[in-house]
């Protein structure tokens, strides 16, 4: 799909009422319609991307992990990569339902073109060509080029807009939950939110106020938390949405300390993630003065667990200056067309090798729930990486966060049907002072983002981590003081990118120090100092 993501019938009409409420259209949430649709329940989609470009979904490479002959090593490699966090029985569920569900839908229902084995120079009828990627012991991931989710979402999103019990709405953008003792009804939505306050002037355009969709059951698929840092693979619309809607109704949000950060994104301007394929093909790091320097780092060298390569680049890059990834050994052109077109239209001469740095990547912990998707509210699930499964623990395994969304989006669809909406009173979300300080919104995603990568990001201390602490409740509380009177989507995704990382800070003051949450000693008073004023500005 290249165009806008489908936006239902010709009636502008946003439905009031459905069996199912899904918010987000990334790949989880797509399965989640399906399967829900799938039961016979009718199913209203709504997302405030209007382009898959604005899905964290559409910009996964390296692919989707499947099992193959082994799944026990399967099961070894993701709970290894974890650091042995990751809880066995949710990784059980996600080894034994991957072919299955791939199979499924991806192959059988949306036909995706998985590259496939050319050993005879025809590859119709011929084998998947199953890619390696740093901590998996086998090749077992099914891949487009480096560029497989646009083309797994595009006609997922397509499939669903043309099936007779789905309704997607884009550019609609849930503000807040709509919950009566202990059960959530649905959701209060701001659709068409493109025409919502204009803050380069401050003046408010005409809207109506936002509408309640009330929902037998409520599914949140609103992705990660990308916009809370200054450097994230993710899109800008990933902030955090499902998962403070979720803590703000009193879910529980469990290991959000876990922010991976991956190792090889395009290090200048316009950035682009470098897929791990490339060093699962061969491709090596090496630092400003021309040495591979991963060896001495780990044994498995450029295929170590995600959390090792990015701080080790980090290292590499701040004692020598830069990092590039050597792609000489490869045939790079021929086998990753999409990033080496990528490369030449900002001038990298890929032969030199790619500068790279690491850049925040998945959230590993979010919205607990069961294998089903189920959160502790009734009537409310979560999947994808707003959810909490157990799969992922400390550190997730390369390739598998479109598979968790496929295998719970498709076990959460099932779950979440049968049961009718139930309208009660919803919230009252004020308006009566419309006047918001030009660029406010802006001003503090910025302060917001500084705080984030200075004190809670690839690297972690403790006073640090009390620093922010205190900034980010400042912040978030010039935020709230505005979101009492005033409603728009600008707003609304500050204060939930707000909520997200007081939690993110809080729960690293007291998470296990392991896999991508690495907690140091503050070495240095001065420089902790300069860097806490300068989060203050």
């Amino acid at each position: 799909m290249t165009g806008d993501i489908p936006n239902g019938s010709d009636d502008s009409d946003l439905p009031t009422e459905t069996d199912v409420l899904v918010v987000g259209s990334g790949v989880a949430g797509c399965a989640t319609a399906l399967a829900a649709a799938r039961e016979g329940a009718d199913v209203l989609v709504v997302t405030k991307a209007t382009r898959p470009e604005e899905t964290t979904s559409h910009w996964a490479q390296g692919g989707v992990a499947t099992t193959r002959s082994d799944p026990e090593s399967f099961e070894r490699d993701v709970l290894a990569a974890s650091a042995d966090t990751a809880d066995p029985d949710a990784v059980e569920v996600l080894v034994e339902e991957s072919r299955e569900a791939v199979e499924d839908v991806l192959v059988e229902t949306l036909d995706v073109p998985f590259d496939r084995a050319d050993d005879d120079g025809d590859a119709e009828g011929s084998d998947f060509d199953y890619g390696r990627e740093a901590a998996h012991s086998e090749p077992r991931i099914l891949h487009v080029d480096a560029s497989t989710g646009k083309h797994v979402l595009g006609p997922f999103l397509n499939h669903l807009d043309a099936h007779d019990r789905v309704t997607i709405r884009s550019d609609t953008a849930a503000l807040d939950l709509i919950t009566n003792e202990g059960r959530v009804h649905g959701a209060l939505v701001d659709y068409e939110a493109r025409c919502a306050s204009d803050e380069s002037s401050g003046e408010r355009s005409d809207l109506p106020d936002p509408e309640p969709v009330f929902a037998g059951s409520t599914v949140l698929a609103t992705g990660g938390i990308g916009a809370l840092y200054r450097n994230s693979t993710n899109p800008e619309t990933a902030t955090g949405d499902g998962i403070a809607m979720a803590a703000l109704a009193g879910a529980d949000v469990e290991d959000v300390a876990y922010v991976q950060f991956h190792p090889t994104a395009y290090s200048g301007e316009d950035p682009f993630l470098v897929s791990e394929a490339v060093r699962g093909e061969g491709a090596v790091l090496r630092n400003a003065e021309g040495e591979r320097f991963m060896p001495d780092y780990h044994a498995d060298a450029e295929l170590a667990p995600r959390d090792v390569v990015a701080r080790a680049v980090a290292d590499e890059r701040e004692r020598t200056g830069e990092v590039v990834l050597d792609v000489s050994s490869l045939n790079f052109a021929d086998e990753f067309p999409d990033l080496a077109g990528k490369c030449e239209a900002r001038g990298v001469d890929w032969r030199e090798g790619i500068p790279v740095e690491p850049s925040e990547h998945f959230l590993c912990g979010g919205i607990a729930v069961d294998d089903r998707g189920r959160t502790d509210l009734d009537r409310l699930f979560a999947v994808g990486e707003c959810a909490r499964t157990g799969v992922h623990g400390a550190n997730r395994l390369a390739s598998t966060s479109l598979l968790e969304g496929l295998v719970w989006g498709l076990r959460a669809g099932e779950a979440a049907a049968g049961f009718d909406p139930e309208p009660v009173e919803a919230p009252d979300l004020r308006d009566s002072d419309p006047d918001l300080p030009s660029g406010f919104a802006r001003e503090k995603f910025v302060r917001l983002r500084r705080v984030m990568d200075e004190q809670v990001g690839l690297r972690r201390t403790p006073e640090g981590l009390e620093r922010a602490t205190a900034v980010l409740r400042r912040l978030k509380g010039e935020v709230d003081a505005y979101t009492r009177t005033r409603t728009s989507r600008s707003l609304y995704e500050l204060r939930n990118a707000s909520v997200v990382a007081l939690l993110v800070t809080r729960q690293a003051m007291d998470a296990e120090p392991v896999g991508c949450h690495a907690l140091e000693d503050d070495t240095s008073e001065a420089n902790s100092e300069e860097a806490e004023a300068r989060a203050s500005d």
